[in-house]
This record gives structure tokens, sequence and C-alpha cells, in this order.
């Protein structure tokens, strides 16, 4: 692609249908982990995540999210929207380290990175002791705050069918499959000709990385730069090339839909709850 129609209207409207179907997939994850206990709109959906999203901006790892859209509901199901938001979210972070995981190992295979296995193997069996202590609380401890009871977390959870749990981590892979393709597509017109298997591993090792350092969603493509910046120097891409395809990326999907959330946002009344 030259460099005279690399950005031509074609392009970018190719760039945009590509974010547009990614939040279509968030958009339907919303709705399915919903429709056990609620029934909600293609409308409303895309007005409670993109709403959510906009609130969450300057809070640590999109941690407003959670109070966000249960602010939709009334009180007494706001409980149940925090836990289908944490399901929500787990799903696509599990995606993000699966998939992730398989582009790390062929990429620390392929290139003399200075990557240490024996660290890498230290920070995992911590963080399998961490889920599994977290999932240990949540399945066999005894433990109340705030009216909140692990009892009532289990009771909740055994009673979430599996089948959308199945259906919504098919969502969250289309999901990233649409996300790593765009950076990808991003990499052919900026003039970096990687094969797709080779690219795809390091855009996976990106993410993973990127999802497990604590940061502000405001501030993610700079976190998201930085990570990719190390990785593609490997292959010899430019610097500023990749901080330009990461920007790009980060206004897409977070800038353009988090301008549309402030809509919703300023519009938003209180007392306009969902009836659950």
């Amino acid at each position: 692609m030259s460099e005279n129609n690399a950005f031509s209207v074609k392009t970018l409207s190719f760039l945009l249908i590509l974010s547009i179907i990614n939040w279509l997939f968030e958009l339907f994850k919303w709705q399915l982990l919903l429709r056990p206990f609620k029934n909600i709109s293609l409308k409303q959906a895309c007005e409670q995540c993109l709403g959510s999203l906009t609130t969450s901006l300057i809070t640590p790892n999109r941690i407003g999210e959670y109070g966000a859209k249960a602010m939709y509901y009334e009180a007494s199901f706001r409980k149940h929207i925090v836990a289908i938001n944490f399901i929500n979210n787990i799903l696509q972070l599990a995606v993000t380290t699966f998939v992730g995981l398989i582009g790390l190992w062929w990429f620390i295979q392929s290139y003399n990175t200075a990557l240490n296995m024996e660290y890498l193997a230290i920070y995992g069996t911590i963080l399998v002791l961490v889920i599994s202590f977290i999932g240990w609380f949540i399945f066999k401890g005894n433990f109340k705050l705030k009216q909140v009871s692990t009892k009532k977390l289990r009771r909740f959870f055994k009673r979430f069918p599996i089948k959308t749990l199945y259906y919504g981590f098919g969502l969250s892979f289309l999901r990233y499959a649409v996300f790593s393709f765009q950076f990808y597509f991003l990499l052919q017109i900026f003039q970096i000709r990687l094969p797709y298997f080779e690219a795809i591993s390091i855009i996976a090792s990106m993410y993973l990385i990127a999802s497990i350092i604590p940061s502000i969603t405001l501030f993610d493509g700079l976190i998201k730069g930085s990570v990719s910046v190390y990785l593609f120097a490997f292959v010899g891409a430019h610097e500023l090339i990749i901080l330009s395809i990461t920007m790009v990326m980060w206004m897409l999907n977070f800038m353009i839909p988090s301008l549309i959330g402030c809509f919703y946002v300023l519009n938003f009344k209180y007392n306009k709850t969902i009836n659950s």
C-alpha cells in the first residue's frame, strides 16, 4: 500500500468498520450475559457499555465501569450487575491470557529476548496462586462484607448458565480476533511486512503484558505503546511507527467510543433505572 493512499477514505472506513464490529461483539456479549436475569435492547447495551467506558477512563484498570453500569439498574439488582460485569471482564481476560501465553512462548522461542523464562515461570506461578486463592475465597470461604457474602456469590455463580459462559467466551475470542487483526492491518498500512502468525504472536504478547500492568485507561495507549516498541524492535520496526499504530488503535477503540459515551453520560438520569 503506497504512502499516498495509506489513509484513504476506503482504508479509514475499513478501520472504522473493524472498530464497530469490535464493539458490537462487546454489546452482544453484555446482552448475552444479562439474558438469564434481564433482557435489554442493543440500544440499552450500547448506552451502558459506552457510558461506563467514558466514566471509567480516569479510574485504574477501568474499575469505575462496575459502578457506572450498576447505576443503570434498580438498587436491588446492582450487586448482580457488578458480578456479571466481573464475569464479562474475566472472559475477555481469559482469552487475552490464553492467546497471549501461546504468542509469548512462540516469541521467546523465535527471538533472542531479554525475557527470562525463570522469572516468567515465577510470575505465572504467583498468578495461578492468586487466581486459586480468589476461587477458593468465592467457592469455599465464608466471609461477609457490606451484606455481600461468599455464600451469596457461590449461589449466584452456581445458577449462572454454563452455556452462556461458553457463548460469552466465544464472543470474547471473536472480539480479540477483530482488534488483533486491526493492529495487523495497520502494520501493513505502515509498510511493516511480517507474516501474519509472526505478527499476531507479537501482538498477542503485547496485549498479555499490557493487561497485567496496572494503569488508568486514559493512558492505556502509552502503556501498550511502550510494550509494543520493545517487542517490535526485535523485527526491526521503527519505534515511531509502532507508537503511531498503537495510538491509532487507542483512538479507534477507546477515544471515539468514549466520546460517544459522553452523550450518554451527560443525558443520564439517575431515576431512570431498569426494573429487574
